[in-house]
């Protein structure tokens, strides 16, 4: 429910425009684009459909999205059916998440990955 509200949001007021949101911290100080960057204006461009954009500003960020909305439908599916919702992480898998945005930051950072740079 709240992260529905919080898309409708997103979606309602646009991220592009000045003054709505806070800026990214590390890009202000540093240049540097954090895994998070254009998260807010990809969530946008998702609300409106436009997912071309959307992988454009943050592709981490929608690979996102789309695993939370599976794991919310695997969710409503196995509470319809009555059974108990589990989802065994194990620290590899932390791990590996890890990984996987300290990767996406140091690519979209350098001019071999400027088409990850929103």
């Amino acid at each position: 429910m709240a992260a529905g509200a919080a898309f409708a949001f997103v979606g309602a007021v646009d991220p592009g425009e000045p003054g709505h949101y806070p800026v990214c911290p590390l890009l202000y100080f540093t240049g540097i684009y954090c895994p998070g960057c254009g998260g807010l204006r990809s969530a946008h461009a998702v609300a409106h459909g436009d997912f071309g954009t959307a992988l454009g500003m943050n592709a981490l960020a929608v690979a996102s999205f789309a695993a939370f909305a599976v794991f919310i439908v695997f969710w409503v599916v196995q509470v319809l059916r009555s059974r108990p919702v589990t989802v065994p992480l194990r620290t590899s898998h932390w791990w590996a998440l890890g990984v996987l945005a300290l990767a996406f930051t140091v690519v979209r950072n350098f001019p071999l990955g400027a088409a990850l740079a929103p």
